[in-house]
């Protein structure tokens, strides 16, 4: 009965859809701003350019869709600078576009997954992307957030990367073809490493190109060393969607 409820929520998920207004700000180029999209739900994001963007050149830019953690929900967007891909594209520079949601309060990402989807498809159409580059990765609840949205829409992603989070390994043959990067720390008390441990043996076992960084010594502040010191992002350009 499980299967079968699970079967029926994904058909759900993959052929709803929701009328839409977005309320876009092209970012400059190299900075990031505040954007938001409505429909049957309102969700604040933060959208980043590279400093090269330019709509003129003939690829489009890879993009990267970060789910930040549990602790950065609510209404105040700057939050989701808190961590990962939308902090380090400010200090640093990226060649990604970076888009980055910021979940309702009383909400989750499991529960966000539809808008997420039509967030995604406006951003498709608002920028200068490439179709075949487009990766995700989230913290925590962002990395529960990750596996779940590979499996409700993997034919969006060329590659993905959860980050101290977890999933339903009985729903890894939807994900199963993406290359996939699982990071956790040994010494998360938050969040037990059992639960990407549980993901990355259904992976292996799916025939999956998958590598599990498992930190010693490392609590839930896994995403530093991941997303700082790993090559993740250098990893991620190196996979472009198989069609």
């Amino acid at each position: 009965m499980k299967r079968i409820l699970a079967g029926c929520v994904a058909l759900f998920i993959v052929t709803t859809s929701y009328n839409v207004s977005a309320q876009s700000q092209i970012p400059q180029p190299g900075s990031q701003v505040a954007q938001k999209i409505e429909g049957n739900f309102s969700l604040n994001y933060l959208a980043y350019l590279p400093v090269d963007y330019d709509t003129n050149r003939k690829e489009g830019f890879p993009l990267i869709l970060f789910l930040h953690g549990s602790g950065e929900r609510g209404d105040s967007v700057e939050k989701v600078n808190a961590w990962g891909p939308p902090r380090i594209a400010m200090e640093k520079g990226f060649p990604f576009i970076v888009i980055s949601p910021q979940c309702p309060l009383n909400e989750s990402w499991i529960s966000m997954l539809l808008p997420l989807r039509t967030l995604l498809d406006q951003v498709i159409k608002d920028y200068h992307l490439d179709t075949n580059r487009v990766y995700l990765t989230g913290l925590s609840m962002g990395g529960f957030g990750t596996f779940a949205f590979s499996q409700a829409y993997p034919k969006y992603f060329a590659a993905i990367a959860p980050v101290c989070g977890g999933g339903t390994p009985g729903l890894i043959k939807y994900s199963k073809k993406l290359p996939t990067l699982v990071f956790h720390g040994d010494a998360d008390n938050v969040v037990s490493p059992v639960n990407s441990q549980l993901m990355v043996d259904a992976l292996k076992e799916a025939g999956a190109e998958v590598k599990f960084t498992l930190y010693p010594g490392v609590d839930h502040f896994s995403w530093i060393p991941a997303y700082n010191e790993s090559g993740l992002f250098e990893w991620f350009l190196e996979h472009k969607k198989i069609n």
